[in-house]
């Protein structure tokens, strides 16, 4: 049992350590790093962190043993993850295109002029894209090792959308409270207020969404060893 436990954790501290490292350079350590040693080099140090944060994680899961699900899995639960699925497929692939959060390396961010498609539903389309697919990771497979890495996924993704709105308030004082007066960081809230319309989704959103969920579902069954999505009934 021990063992078991010691497997566990390590997987556990490995996404502690890659969760907290990303927060950690993006917001307290970001601006004495880049005023130390320039933003190029910032970069290339939160990058090899990330990567190697990230490499730890994965090599702890291979390595962690495989426990008991927590609840049975059915079509129905698999159905609905496949549907949610493609929505944040959707959402991943709208979110390439025009998107004020992405990183524009010093170069003032170009804010569409209405929230339209992906941006309708959330501002931080990305994001909740990586949510959606660790919520959906951990519906349908729900043992110790996958639901820990799911969560640190969600963490990663949700508290750093809403820290990534507290920074561009201060860095972008005017537009980004202008962008957040038209969008909303939960998903529909701006549409149920009257602040945006749903609609206006480019082809690069449903098209190409549609041919990431294909593929990676596709894909599930050689990488992972289980079938997912539509090809579980095909």
């Amino acid at each position: 049992m021990a063992n078991l436990d010691g497997s566990i954790n390590t997987v556990a501290v490995a996404a502690v350590a890659f969760v907290g490292s990303h927060f950690i350079l993006s917001h307290p350590l970001r601006k004495p790093l880049v005023g130390a040693i320039g933003e190029r080099a910032f970069q290339g140090i939160y990058s090899l962190v990330s990567f190697a944060t990230l490499g730890w994680m994965f090599v702890a899961y291979r390595r962690a043993p495989l426990t008991e699900s927590l609840w049975a899995v059915g079509s129905g639960l698999w159905a609905l993850v496949t549907v949610v699925m493609l929505v944040a497929s959707i959402l991943l692939m709208g979110s390439l295109i025009r998107n004020p959060a992405l990183p524009t390396g010093g170069r003032p961010s170009a804010f569409p002029q209405a929230a339209l498609g992906v941006y309708a539903v959330t501002r931080h389309p990305m994001m909740w894209a990586f949510a959606l697919w660790g919520l959906c990771h951990i519906a349908v497979y729900p043992v110790a090792k996958n639901i820990v890495v799911a969560v640190a996924i969600i963490v990663l993704a949700l508290v750093g959308a809403a820290l990534q709105d507290h920074k561009k308030e201060r860095l972008q004082p005017e537009e980004w409270p202008a962008w957040e007066a038209k969008t909303s960081y939960l998903p529909f809230a701006a549409i149920a207020s009257g602040r945006a319309r749903f609609g206006g989704f480019g082809m690069h959103a449903l098209a190409g969404g549609l041919v990431v969920w294909l593929v990676a579902t596709w894909a599930h069954a050689p990488i992972a060893g289980m079938a997912a999505g539509i090809w579980r009934w095909l």
